[in-house]
C-alpha cells in the first residue's frame, strides 16, 4: 500500500510541474522563477541531507565530484530547466507533461549512441510513434492559439538537453548519495544560470502575488524535493516498476491542464496521449524481459533518477 500511495503521489506532483511552471511564467520572468526555484530546492534537498543524516557519505564532494556535480548542473538544470521555462511561456501546460513523458525514448537513443550500438527497430519506431503522439496532440492547441512552433521546438529542445544528462549521469560512477547529487547539481544549476538571470530578466515584471508564491514553492518544494524522494523511493523497491509509473503523468498533466488552466481536451489530445503511451510501453518493454531473462537493468534505467 506504501509502494502504491508512493508512486500515484510521485506521478501527480512530476506531472504537476508544467502547469505549476506556466503559472509561473504568466506573473515573472522565466529565468527569475527558475533561479529561486533551483536555490530554494538546492538549499533544502542539501540542508535536509547534511542535518538529518549521521552516514560518513553525506560529505562534502571531493574535487572531481565536483566536476562531475557541475557539468551535470550544467545539462540537467541550467540548461535542461533555462529552456523548458522559456518554452512553457509559448506551450499548453498538458503538452509539456506529454513531452516530459518521451524523456526515456529519447534516453534510450541517446543511450544507444554513446555505448556505440545500433539502435534497435523497436527503439527507432518507440521514438518516432512518441513524437508523432506530440504532434498530434499539439496540432489544436497550435491552431488555437494555445500553444507556438518555437515554443514546441524549444521544448523538445529541453527534452534532449535533460536526456543527455541522464546518460551522462548514467555514466559516472557516482559515491555521493542520491539526495545530495541532487542538491548539489540544483544548487550549482542555479549558480550558472545567476548572471544571465541577473543581465537579462526584468525584475520589475514580477507580480508577488498569490500564484507567484504558489509557482515557486510548489515547483521547489513539492516538485523538486517530495518528487525527487518519492522518485528514490521506488527506484529502491523496484527499477523497473519504478518507471512504469511515467505512464501515469500524461493522463494527471491533462487532467490538471483541462482543470487549472481551462485547456481543452479534444479526440487529438487523447488520440496524441494513447501513441506517446504506447511509445513509452515500447521503449520500456524491453527493461521487464532483460530482468525476466537475468541481464539486469541496463544504462539507461540508471539516467531516470536523474
Amino acid at each position: 500500500m506504501k509502494y502504491l500511495f508512493t508512486g500515484l503521489v510521485f506521478s501527480v506532483l512530476w506531472a504537476s510541474a508544467s502547469v505549476a511552471t506556466k503559472v509561473g511564467v504568466q506573473v515573472a520572468p522565466p529565468l527569475i522563477l527558475a533561479n529561486i526555484r533551483f536555490f530554494i530546492a538546492g538549499g533544502v534537498l542539501l540542508g535536509y541531507s547534511y542535518l538529518s543524516k549521521k552516514n560518513p557519505d553525506y560529505r562534502l564532494p571531493t574535487k572531481s565530484e565536483w566536476k562531475q556535480l557541475s557539468i551535470f548542473g550544467l545539462l540537467n538544470t541550467t540548461l535542461y530547466l533555462g529552456l523548458y521555462v522559456f518554452a512553457m511561456e509559448k506551450t499548453a501546460a498538458g503538452i509539456g507533461s506529454l513531452a516530459v513523458s518521451t524523456n526515456p525514448l529519447i534516453i534510450v537513443i541517446l543511450s544507444a549512441v554513446y555505448l556505440g550500438r545500433k539502435p534497435s527497430v523497436s527503439e527507432l519506431f518507440a521514438i518516432a510513434l512518441g513524437m508523432a503522439g506530440i504532434a498530434v496532440a499539439s496540432w489544436p492547441l497550435v491552431a488555437n492559439s494555445y500553444s507556438t512552433i518555437d515554443g514546441i521546438v524549444l521544448l523538445m529542445g529541453s527534452m534532449i538537453v535533460v536526456s543527455c544528462a541522464s546518460v551522462y549521469y548514467a555514466s559516472v560512477n557516482w559515491r555521493l548519495p542520491n539526495l545530495l547529487i541532487n542538491g548539489w547539481q540544483v544548487l550549482l544549476g542555479g549558480v550558472f544560470l545567476l548572471p544571465v538571470t541577473l543581465f537579462t530578466s526584468n525584475y520589475h515584471a514580477v507580480t508577488y502575488n498569490t500564484s507567484f508564491f504558489f509557482s515557486v514553492l510548489w515547483l521547489s518544494l513539492a516538485v523538486s524535493v517530495v518528487g525527487l524522494i518519492c522518485w528514490f523511493y521506488l527506484l529502491r523497491i523496484d527499477t523497473v516498476k519504478a518507471s512504469l509509473w511515467l505512464f501515469l503523468c500524461p493522463f494527471f498533466g491533462f487532467f490538471f491542464a483541462w482543470w487549472l488552466m481551462e485547456e481543452p481536451i479534444t479526440i487529438y489530445t487523447i488520440l496524441g496521449t494513447l501513441m506517446v503511451i504506447a511509445a513509452l510501453y515500447l521503449g520500456q518493454r524491453y527493461k521487464i524481459r532483460g530482468r525476466s531473462s537475468g541481464r539486469g537493468i541496463p544504462l539507461s534505467e540508471k539516467a531516470t533518477a536523474g
